[in-house]
């Protein structure tokens, strides 16, 4: 049985451990499948705000950040050790890559060739295919910055990769900054035309307790668009105003208030797992903003990437056979920064083509409040 890193006893004594000063650190965190030793960094800050990140998947492990009356716990979802995320937990706080979300049928054409990758959910090419980044074991190193501690995580992906064209040299760079922010910059290089989407699949539960379901936490998403999906999760290319549907997070909305109601967009993904066309033009702006009322915690996105995934934990069940989600149902949720799904196949939608000589860059920044 996987041993779940947010308990409720877990959090209170981490709560109380605190953070006794400013830096990073570096502790085992055990083997890949094949013997390989994993790492977890820790970024700390004065006050006791903290991220651990593993070096399997650029994992975002642990978050702790303090509610209204200053008691720090852990607002993602994670795990003690690497040994759940390399028997298959799905995506937990990792980075995804190359391409994050769905691309029709594992297909698409680029510069005239057609390219296959793995289909791995249903017909459908899912988050960077069999094994995507998140499922890889990247190299890591503190770095100095000016606006706190940071660690750069580093991968390079072989052309041919899980069917993609280019060797991919991927770095993302986790940044604790003043203020309860952490931000996450992705950049990319490549030597053929290659597409890239990257992102983070970080489950959240602002409670600090993950045995609460998230569905009371409110939920301000900054589009007036959505991309309605088929059956399948494959975006249909219409982009549709929320006005009047399900899916208008244009003011703070509970996220249960809602996600039972009869519509079928609801019904394809089992609740909300759908792609929000954000109304910023391409510079770092916010997203989206998250509260819990109770705990006081408001997370607010920011982005330079034109869509977030809202994701409500619709497959979560609490099992950990398989490629379980150990977690029970709808305790966490994500707000994936990205390029839309299945964008090489839509020349309508912004284009996620990357090619040589050119630079990927991607920003994202989580930053946290109470009220």
């Amino acid at each position: 049985m996987f041993k779940v890193m947010a308990t409720t006893m877990a959090m209170a004594a981490l709560a109380a451990a605190g953070s006794a000063e400013a830096g990073v650190t570096k502790a085992p965190f055990g083997k890949t499948a094949d013997g390989k030793p994993v790492e977890l960094f820790t970024l700390s800050g004065k006050d006791g705000f903290e991220a651990k990140i593993s070096t399997y998947g650029a994992t975002l492990v642990s978050l702790k950040a303090p509610d209204k009356k200053g008691v720090y716990g852990d607002v993602v979802l994670g795990f003690t050790s690497v040994d759940p995320y390399v028997k298959g937990v799905p995506f937990y706080g990792a980075t995804i890559g190359r391409y994050g979300n769905r691309i029709a049928l594992g297909k698409f054409t680029l510069d005239g060739k057609s390219y296959q990758l793995p289909t791995n959910d249903g017909p459908n090419s899912l988050h960077g295919g069999t094994k995507g980044f998140d499922k890889r074991l990247w190299t890591a190193e503190p770095v100095d910055t000016k606006d706190g501690s940071a660690l750069k995580l580093t991968y390079v992906s072989a052309d041919g990769e899980e069917g993609y064209p280019g060797q991919l040299t991927v770095h993302v760079t986790y940044t604790l900054k003043a203020n309860h922010t952490l931000a996450i910059t992705y950049d990319a290089t490549t030597t053929k035309p290659t597409v890239v989407n990257l992102t983070n699949h970080t489950y959240f539960n602002l409670s600090g307790n993950p045995e609460k379901p998230i569905l009371n936490h409110l939920l301000t998403l900054k589009a007036d668009r959505f991309t309605p999906v088929n059956k399948t999760l494959i975006p249909t290319g219409e982009l549709k105003p929320v006005k009047g549907t399900p899916f208008d997070f244009t003011k703070a909305t509970v996220i249960g208030a809602r996600i039972e109601a009869n519509d079928e967009q609801l019904k394809f993904g089992k609740g909300y797992d759908h792609n929000w066309v954000l109304n910023s033009s391409g510079k770092l702006a916010s997203a989206a903003v998250l509260e819990d009322p109770e705990s006081g915690r408001v997370l607010e996105v920011s982005t330079t990437e034109p869509g977030i995934q809202f994701y409500s934990g619709n497959f979560m069940d609490g099992k950990p056979a398989g490629a379980g989600t150990v977690y029970k149902h709808r305790t966490g949720l994500c707000l994936e920064t990205q390029h839309f799904p299945d964008s090489p196949n839509h020349p309508s939608f912004p284009s996620t083509v990357l090619k040589p000589g050119q630079a990927y860059h991607s920003e994202t920044v989580l930053s946290f409040r109470t009220k």
